[in-house]
């Protein structure tokens, strides 16, 4: 993620540079007037809800878009969006979607099913290579249609009955699928748009851009400005636009931690993305009503790049992973609760907890990296550990140091903006990476997925044929006690093989003003802003 604040130093002046009149901040003037100041983290990488694979752009993208389902911000379960009702076959394979007749484009344009068949055309089609296209995977014949295996899109299971009908027809039944098509991959989008702009599968033309951008969602794109604010505004069009309160939200791109929470002080930030880890225990102290701590549905871990030597061996993999101390991570460098991770899904899940499949040993990494031809470390190639900056820089320098006290190896930790980063994890430009993957619904597949062979978000360049199967036998299961201990063997197999290193779990400390309403906790660390408002 990337971001940047120019303003915090001239904020503190102004506050401080009249004896006979305290300025207004950002943040009593917002309460005054129902503007939202938000701290986003980083420069959003897309505003294509199709192209979106951030939770941070996400959380832009929600506030523009609506899709056949909506969440419901205390608890993340699937309500009503555009469609106002849906009912499933009897065989459990056939959903049927009934949509507003007052939905409308932020243009004035009506919103129909056929708005949301282009749309799943749209993000399945080869050419656009969107990374999230497999969470579509479960419509009968998108995954084929998705890798050229089929090209006519009407053998997909996809049914305009009529304006305000859809039909989604899958391959095997999924209980879940209303919770599936809240996800912004399912958003549709403005087809007249999309193609003013380019072809409907090219990708990063100007149709995101303020002035071209048309979304559905209860706001609109108003200002973009790179590296310094995106706003939105009302929307006059939103079919519920009577409840949206908040007259306006500014994402503010902010890269350093520090310098968030500086800028929360001064009162410019309603709500932070983040905190630096040292400064939890002073707010828990001294202003605890400003701090949140909130369990999420969350992993967080290293990506090997195992298409490149010597990652490309599972033992050094291991090595690497079995020398990390993650409760003094957990304790010494991020203070904030955290705790350690040895499974990829994390808890959460009603009726599912995955088995941990290592611990950490020291004398076990030595020989491992000795039996991989690297005793003590000799010979052992330099690596780098690519981070993002804006995270924590003590994180990496801490299993740095960890690496070369135990292992005697040297990997150095490079830094790139998050735009570049995410760039790098795609075109697979890295040795070692942190990385982070929260569940989009409460359902193993949410994690499990990401690793399955050419997936979208699978930086890895790992694939398991055995892995694979096992994800495809568990989808056809349908019943959960069938399913989930499939997911169980899965699991295990990605953690014998480690192409990833669970380090912990999620939790989201981050600082808001007591003004900020409707805005809820949930585990999957999204906020739907139509029920958010200011109380000056």
């Amino acid at each position: 993620m990337t971001r940047r604040f120019l303003p915090v130093a001239a904020a503190l002046l102004l506050l401080t540079s009249s004896a006979c009149k305290r300025a207004e901040t950002r943040v009593t003037a917002g309460d005054r007037t129902q503007t939202l100041h938000l701290g986003n983290l980083s420069e959003p990488s897309d505003l294509d809800p199709q192209l979106i694979t951030s939770i941070t752009d996400a959380q832009v993208s929600i506030g523009l878009m609506e899709g056949l389902t909506a969440m419901d911000p205390k608890d993340a379960h699937p309500v009503p969006g555009v469609a106002e009702s849906w009912e499933v076959s009897a065989d459990n394979l056939t959903w049927t979607f009934h949509l507003r007749a007052n939905a409308r484009w932020s243009n004035g344009d009506p919103v129909t099913a056929r708005d949301f068949a282009y749309s799943i055309q749209r993000i399945l089609s080869p050419n656009l290579a969107s990374e999230y296209a497999s969470i579509l995977y479960s419509l009968r014949g998108a995954e084929a249609y998705n890798t050229g295996k089929l090209t006519d899109f009407s053998q997909v299971g996809v049914r305009v009955i009529d304006d305000h009908t859809l039909a989604l027809t899958l391959h095997t039944p999924v209980a879940y699928l209303p919770s599936l098509v809240m996800h912004q991959s399912w958003h549709p989008v403005h087809k007249a748009t999309i193609e003013k702009f380019g072809r409907m599968d090219e990708r990063g033309t100007r149709w995101t851009r303020p002035g071209n951008f048309v979304g559905n969602g209860p706001f609109t794109l108003d200002a973009w400005e790179p590296n310094q604010v995106l706003r939105l505004v009302k929307s006059e069009t939103y079919w519920d636009r009577d409840a949206v309160r908040l007259k306006a939200v500014n994402f503010y791109p902010i890269e350093d931690r520090a310098t968030e929470e500086a800028s929360f002080r001064a009162g410019q930030l309603h709500v932070t993305a983040t905190i630096p880890p040292d400064k939890i225990a002073t707010y828990k102290r001294d202003q605890p009503q400003l701090l949140r701590q909130e369990a999420t549905f969350a992993s967080y871990f290293l990506t090997y790049n195992t298409t490149k030597a010597p990652l490309n061996d599972v033992r050094v993999r291991r090595a690497l992973a079995l020398v990390i101390d993650r409760a003094a991570l957990c304790e010494k460098v991020l203070l904030g609760g955290r705790t350690p991770a040895y499974t990829f899904t994390p808890p959460g899940i009603a009726g599912y907890e995955a088995t941990p499949g290592f611990k950490e040993d020291i004398a076990e990494a030595k020989r491992l990296l000795a039996d991989a031809g690297f005793p003590d470390g000799k010979g052992f190639p330099r690596l780098e550990l690519l981070t993002a900056k804006g995270g924590s820089s003590q994180m990496p320098e801490a299993m740095q140091q960890m690496w070369k006290t135990h292992l005697g190896i040297d990997i150095a930790i490079v830094l790139q903006e998050g735009r570049v980063f995410f760039d790098s994890l795609r075109t697979h430009s890295f040795d070692i990476a942190p990385a982070g993957w929260v569940g989009d619904y409460l359902d193993p597949t949410s994690f499990l997925d990401v690793f399955r062979t050419g997936g979208g978000n699978n930086h890895t360049g790992w694939s398991s044929a055995a892995y694979d199967r096992l994800l495809a036998e568990a989808l056809k299961a349908g019943d959960n006690a069938v399913r989930y201990p499939l997911y169980h063997q899965a699991e295990q197999l990605l953690i014998n093989d480690m192409p990833i290193a669970p380090l912990v779990y999620g939790r989201r400390n981050y600082l808001a003003s007591p003004s900020v309403r409707g805005w809820e906790p949930n585990v999957l660390d999204l906020h739907p802003l139509k029920g958010v408002y200011l109380v000056p």
